[in-house]
C-alpha cells in the first residue's frame, strides 16, 4: 500500500526513494510486524485469559507434567501472527503482485481452518477439533487454488517444473500435474508446523529460521542480476515475497516474547497450520521446494516419527518412540523441555545453513 502511494513521490524527495528497495521494504516490514505484536500482545493474551478460563485442552495421554505446567495457558495466539504479518505485508509490499495475494491467500485459509479448530476444541474442552479427513480436505482445496494460480502467474515453461538444488540443469515437468503437487506441499508443510507445535518455543523459531531463508531465496530468485550470477532459476516478480518472509520473521519475533517458555499463549492451530502453509506456498513460487525439505528438516522429521510410529504399531502393537511426534520421545525419556527445544533450535540453524548452501553449490 505504501509502496504504491509513496513511490510516485520518489522524484521529488530523495528519502521517499528507499521505498523502491525491496530490502528497504523488507527491513521495515520485519521491524513494523516486531513492534505490532510487542504492542498489541499483552491486551490480545488478557482477553484470550478471559475468554478461555481453563485454557487450552490438554491431552490426557501426553507427557504428565503438561497436565500441570500448560494447564490454563491461553491458545489461539496464533492471531497476533497473522494480524501482524497482514498488516505488515499490505503496508510495505508491492499489492500489485499476484504472489503476495496467492501467499496470503494460503496464510489466512490455513490460519482460519485452524481457527475453526481451536474454537472447537475450546467449545467442547477437549484436544479434538475439526476431523482430521475434513481438515485434509479443505487443505487440499486452498493448496490446489493457490497452486492453479502460482502457476498462472508465471507462464514459462518453468512455471510447471521441480527444480533440484546443486544439479541446476536437472529439471522435472509435471505440466498440468504441477497445481496437486503444489497443494501436496502447502498441506504437508502445514501439517508439518502443526505437528511440531508441542512445546513452548519449539515451532515458532525453526519458523522463523526458516522465513529468513525464504526471505533472502525470494530475493536472489527474483533478482534476474543475482539469479544468473548463482546460476538459479529466475521467478520474476517474486521478489515481493521477500517482504512477505520478512514480516513473517517480525511477527514471529513478537510471538516468541510471549511464547518463549513459560509460554503465556499457545499458538495454536490458527497459527500453526497458517505458518507451515505460508512456508509451502513461498517455496512453491519460488521454486525451491526441495530447498524446503532441508531447511524445514525439522518439521520432516517431526512428521516421519509420527508416520513410522503410527505404521509400525498398527502391523505390530508395539511403539518405535515412547511418544510421537519426536519431541514427546525425548520427553519420556527425562529429558528438560528447555534442552529439547534449544537443541531442535540448533539443529534448525544447521538445516538453514545447508540450504542456503545449495544456491552457491551449482
Amino acid at each position: 500500500m505504501l509502496f504504491i502511494l509513496l513511490r510516485p513521490l520518489a522524484d521529488q524527495f530523495i528519502l521517499f526513494n528507499l521505498i523502491r528497495y525491496i530490502t528497504f521494504r523488507s527491513g521495515v516490514a520485519c521491524l513494523t510486524a516486531l513492534v505490532v505484536a510487542l504492542v498489541l500482545g499483552p491486551a490480545l493474551i488478557r482477553w484470550l485469559k478471559s475468554m478461555q478460563r481453563q485454557g487450552q485442552p490438554i491431552r490426557e495421554d501426553g507427557p504428565a507434567r503438561h497436565l500441570v505446567e500448560k494447564k490454563g495457558t491461553p491458545t489461539m495466539g496464533g492471531v497476533l501472527i497473522l494480524f501482524a504479518l497482514g498488516l505488515s505485508t499490505l503496508l510495505w509490499a508491492d499489492l500489485r503482485s499476484g504472489y503476495v495475494w496467492a501467499v496470503l491467500f494460503v496464510t489466512f485459509g490455513y490460519g482460519g481452518l485452524g481457527f475453526i479448530d481451536d474454537y472447537q476444541k475450546l467449545s467442547r474442552r477437549s484436544h479434538k477439533g475439526v476431523s482430521g479427513r475434513t481438515k485434509m480436505w479443505v487443505q487440499a482445496a486452498i493448496g490446489l487454488v493457490a497452486g492453479i494460480w502460482i502457476v498462472s502467474l508465471n507462464r514459462s515453461a518453468l512455471g510447471t517444473t521441480l527444480t533440484f538444488p546443486v544439479f541446476k540443469d536437472l529439471l522435472l515437468p509435471l505440466g498440468f500435474l504441477f497445481p496437486a503437487f503444489a497443494m501436496l506441499v502447502m498441506q504437508g508443510s502445514s501439517n508439518a508446523v502443526n505437528l511440531t507445535d508441542g512445546l513452548d518455543g519449539l515451532a515458532i523459531v525453526p519458523t522463523i529460521i526458516a522465513a529468513s531463508v525464504f526471505a533472502l531465496i525470494a530475493y536472489l530468485v527474483g533478482n534476474r542480476i543475482f539469479a544468473d550470477y548463482l546460476q538459479l532459476n529466475p521467478v520474476p516478480g517474486v521478489g515481493e515475497l521477500a517482504v512477505f518472509c520478512s514480516a513473517l520473521v517480525g511477527a514471529g519475533l513478537g510471538f516468541l516474547w510471549f511464547n518463549a517458555p513459560p509460554a503465556a499463549v499457545f499458538m495454536g492451530d490458527t497459527g500453526s497450520l497458517a505458518l507451515g502453509g505460508a512456508l509451502g506456498a513461498v517455496a512453491v513460487a519460488t521454486k525451491h521446494e526441495i530447498v524446503l525439505m532441508i531447511v524445514g528438516g525439522l518439521f520432516v522429521v517431526e512428521t516421519v516419527s509420527v508416520i513410522v510410529q503410527v505404521f509400525w504399531y498398527k502391523r505390530t502393537q508395539r511403539r518405535v518412540f515412547l511418544m510421537a511426534p519426536l519431541h514427546h520421545h525425548f520427553e519420556k525419556k527425562g529429558w528438560a523441555e528447555a534442552t529439547i527445544v534449544i537443541r531442535f533450535w540448533i539443529i534448525s540453524m544447521i538445516l538453514a545453513l545447508v540450504g542456503l548452501a545449495t544456491l552457491k553449490i551449482r
